[in-house]
């Protein structure tokens, strides 16, 4: 679910959001309503047992391959599951719902009823599980399935075509996307699209027959089979898949966008729970600024409706069954519910042509103390209620789609049209999109594309960005954005740029996509009073490369070539000694894949390592497996590098971020470090989350006051310098910025551990150092004046905690054993470009006896 704050409805309208109480316990039909835990900060509230999740899920994570095939057949396509075998333990089961282990046998079941349902495997999640998609439609033959394909290809790559297409205005299938269960622990999703495959497998009436030879549905039954296992929001390593999707780290989260770009659906839905009355978006201001957000809005709105309407008519009511009227909150709520950053699933879709995206929340709370404190009648009776719930929300979009099959698709074809013509956008106004009400000022958000942006090859001088620059083109060609490379050196709006550039011309289709990635955004503080998650993100600032943003000029005559992967950048000189640096992540999990092979690597004086000349094959392996070059030398070096074993009581994202790197992690809890922890196992201790000093047993404190005053602390946010000050390492003070704050910021890098690093970093509940005691060093500050570039950052209402008392403060500080971070380096896995940062950290605070800082 996505959690709200109490705000007013827009004028004239009453309908408002009923949160349940904490705890409450009902008996009987009553007042029940939303996850009372707070769900948009990813601090304090640490899932221990996601975060646990063993190394072997990262490696399967990180590894694994969710593509499903390119080869087109008909429909359907059909293929027996073999099944899993059946876990008691399952979290499904006491709601009378159906668990993971019976979903394959159910869709056996389904494809034997005829010949509408194909079931295919489009990868496996964090723990291994199979992950369902099924495709209801018509029967199709080869060929017919090569010509929906066609047309599908038409409508994104020449959508000026497509939009006079006799062919597609007759015979293209409207795609549906229907995604369940993406939080684990808001089950019925999965349940109701299993009800509705079967009533649409069987059904003869004359409307489902025309819906299905007119429609490819496609359900992803459960996007979240770890979670939906286990109870918990999150996926076996311990992400929130609904907040993933710019960032792509997960394998759920990567088979969905395929799906989204595959498939190409529509229109989308995204199950969740649980808000009384039922919560069905289109959503409050601020709107995300690279939507087409007039076609997006208007079809969103109407299918609202109908998703209210048929909620409502089951006939639920708050004296009989404790459940409120539907809601929209476009229509319903003042803000606290926005659509503004990518990282949801509908938002997301909205940059691959979906022209109604929904978060639909279904009203009765079972999950966390409900499914702990209420008797397992009601939690069934609730069940039962969301499911039929899920269910008519569902149905109403079918029959939004069958009534209107030709509005949606000529929306989506004028979605692709504007950004390949660069086109301007449309704003909001009841003239642009009427019958929907209550449209004001508020509403209206709207971007200037660039006509390009170009990323440099690599940094001749710093090198800094060729493995950033690699790893930011495939990751934007994985998205479905065009990425072009000069063949030579060329001039773009009077700029000379070099050959091997890579060109994202935004004359291109999915601009919006584009531009929602590699763009700075904006700095919406004083637009809204709250904001539901973050408000900043940019891959162009936070990724490590350099972009350059074009505003203006021509690309005619430009000598550029498309392409379909980043060209590696791996190389090893033939002779002497090699350097490698340490700016990206990718060079970190290169240096740990050599310690690990026992290499004899040494620190140089400016940041990077340097590897002899006799370890050149394993030099080679490495830059092959994590594409990172490197360079001749004739320095050797100072002090040796060994293989750190870190112990990190740090967010799941966080550990994630380290495995990524390839630091050999076990993760710490205060409950770990009370139990009795060995720390001869480790070299250094890094802690941003779950470890309170003040709750640890004596000898727990004891060990950990020694291993910490012997080995050293990397800190983060408000827990690390909570353990600094209680441990009475580094003489610091740390100022805690206004909590509900985040975003990309401006920084001034003045240390070594930031040697190299972006001029911009990423704050989510930001923290500065004052009084810095003798030998406490600033790696890094916020810069002056306002230092927020994009995001939502406002002082408290004594007036401080805001950027202005940040600007000019220490962001990162350092001495003796200790490092202490007060932005967020790792989040969730996301600003690729700061995490050596907290390598460098690491390496100096297990390394601080005996660094010998020379050439």
């Amino acid at each position: 679910m996505r959690t709200t704050r109490s705000v007013p409805a827009r004028p004239a309208l009453i309908v408002t959001l009923t949160l349940a109480t904490a705890g409450s316990l009902l008996l009987a039909p009553g007042a029940a309503g939303a996850d009372p835990k707070p769900v948009t900060r990813e601090g304090p509230a640490v899932d221990d047992r996601a975060a646990q999740a063993p190394a072997s899920a990262t490696r399967r994570a990180l590894t694994a391959d969710t593509s499903a095939g390119t080869t087109t057949r008909g429909y359907p396509r059909r293929q027996i599951l073999s099944p899993d075998p059946e876990n008691p333990g399952d979290k499904s089961l006491k709601l009378g719902l159906t668990p993971y282990h019976a979903i394959a046998p159910k869709l056996n079941a389904l494809q034997r009823l005829g010949d509408r349902v194909s079931v295919e495997v489009t990868g496996r999640s964090a723990g291994g599980r199979r992950l369902y998609l099924v495709t209801v439609t018509a029967p199709e033959t080869t060929r017919q399935a090569r010509a929906q394909e066609r047309m599908r290809d038409l409508i994104e790559n020449a959508p000026a075509t497509a939009a006079k297409s006799r062919d597609i205005k007759r015979d293209y299938k409207t795609p549906v996307f229907v995604n369940g269960n993406i939080h684990g622990n808001e089950w019925e999703g999965t349940d109701a699209s299993l009800k509705v495959i079967e009533q649409l497998a069987t059904a003869k009436d004359a409307r489902t027959r025309d819906l299905l030879a007119r429609s490819r549905l496609y359900f992803n039954i459960t996007a979240n089979p770890d979670g939906r296992i286990a109870g918990t929001r999150a996926n076996a390593n311990g992400f929130d898949l609904n907040r993933d999707f710019v960032t792509a780290s997960q394998p759920e989260t990567r088979a969905m966008r395929q799906i989204e770009i595959g498939k190409q659906p529509a229109v989308l839905l995204d199950l969740h729970g649980y808000v009384n009355g039922t919560l069905i978006e289109p959503t409050t201001p601020p709107h995300g600024e690279n939507y087409e957000y007039d076609l997006f809005l208007k079809n969103s709105y109407a299918n609202a409706l109908g998703m209210e309407s048929a909620v409502n008519a089951l006939g639920y009511t708050p004296a009989k069954d404790g459940v409120e009227a539907a809601q929209i909150p476009f229509r319903d709520q003042e803000e606290g519910w926005d659509d503004w950053p990518p990282i949801f699933t509908p938002q997301y879709a909205a940059f691959h042509g979906t022209v109604a995206a929904h978060t639909v929340e279904i009203p009765l709370a079972v999950n966390n103390e409900e499914y702990d404190d209420l008797p397992v009648p009601e939690l069934r009776r609730r069940s039962a209620v969301n499911t039929a719930v899920a269910g008519a929300a569902i149905r109403a979009t079918l029959n939004h789609v069958r009534e209107h099959r030709g509005t949606l698709i000529t929306d989506q074809i004028e979605v692709f049209r504007r950004g390949a013509t660069g086109a301007p956008q449309v704003p909001v106004s009841a003239r642009t999109v009427p019958g929907v009400p209550g449209i004001g000022p508020e509403d209206v958000y709207t971007t200037t594309f660039p006509r390009a942006y170009v990323i440099p090859p690599g940094d001749a001088r710093t090198q800094r960005s060729a493995p950033a620059a690699a790893r930011l083109v495939d990751h934007l060609l994985a998205n479905g954005v065009r990425v072009t490379r000069a063949t030579r050196p060329f001039r773009l709006a009077g700029r000379t740029h070099p050959g091997g550039s890579y060109v994202v011309d935004m004359h291109q289709p999915k601009r919006g996509m584009a531009n929602v990635l590699l763009a700075d955004g904006r700095d919406i503080s004083d637009k809204v009073s709250v904001m539901y998650d973050i408000s900043g993100w940019s891959l162009g600032s936070l990724w490590g490369a350099t972009v350059e943003r074009v505003p203006s000029g021509s690309l005619r005559g430009a000598p550029l070539r498309a392409i379909s992967g980043a060209t590696p950048v791996a190389h090893v000189p033939a002779h002497g000694s090699l350097r490698l640096r340490l700016t990206d992540p990718r060079e970190v999990a290169a240096l740990n894949s050599l310690l690990r092979r026992g290499v004899a690597v040494r620190r140089a004086a400016d940041g990077s390592v340097i590897v002899p000349a006799s370890a050149r094959r394993e030099a080679l392996t490495a830059a092959r497996a994590h594409d990172v070059s490197f360079t001749a030398t004739r320095h050797t070096g100072t002090a040796p590098l060994h293989r750190l074993r870190v112990a990190a009581a740090v967010t799941p994202g966080e550990l994630f971020a380290l495995r990524e790197m390839g630091f050999d992690v076990t993760p710490v809890s205060t409950a770990v470090l009370n139990a009795g922890f060995d720390w001869s196992g480790t070299d250094v201790l890094f802690v941003s989350a779950g470890l309170d000093h003040a709750a640890l047993t004596a000898p727990a404190r004891q060990a950990l006051d020694a291993f910490v005053d012997g080995h050293g602390l990397v800190g983060r946010g408000a827990t690390g310098a909570a353990l600094n000050a209680a441990a009475g390492l580094l003489a610091v003070k740390a100022v805690e910025g206004n909590a509900d704050a985040n975003g990309v910021v401006r920084v001034t890098n003045s240390g070594p551990l930031t040697r190299g690093a972006p001029a911009h970093s990423f704050v989510y509940a930001p923290l500065w150092f004052t009084d810095p005691g003798p030998g406490v060093r600033v790696e890094q500050s916020y810069a002056n004046g306002n230092p927020l570039v994009s995001g939502h950052w406002r002082p408290l209402r004594d007036g401080t905690g805001g950027p202005a008392g940040a600007a000019g403060q220490a962001s990162v500080v350092s001495g003796g054993h200790t490092v202490l971070f007060g932005t967020e380096p790792l989040f969730r896995d996301h600003p690729k470009g700061e995490f050596p940062q907290v390598a460098r950290a690491l390496f100096t605070v297990a390394h601080s006896g005996s660094v010998e800082e020379s050439g």
